[in-house]
């Protein structure tokens, strides 16, 4: 899951897409609404559909207490 990361730097140190500014709660947001992956993507151009997968698979793991958080300290 290497390509969530949490940043205290970026996005508040919120949970984002790696070599990003979005916020895992964005995507997770847009697939609740509805949209599909297909129209984040053409949205969102900097993210992959892995990293759509990633976001799922993150909130699955925090919805069973089961998130390692990475995070990463600027210099």
């Amino acid at each position: 899951m290497r390509r969530i990361i949490t940043d205290t730097q970026i996005c508040h140190g919120k949970a984002h897409v790696e070599g990003t500014r979005i916020p895992v709660h964005i995507v997770l947001d847009l697939l609740a609404g509805g949209e599909t992956c297909e129209n984040i993507l053409q949205a969102y151009p900097h993210l992959t559909e892995k990293d759509i997968q990633a976001c799922l698979k993150y909130a699955a793991r925090l919805a069973t207490e089961e998130v390692v958080y990475e995070s990463m300290v600027a210099a």
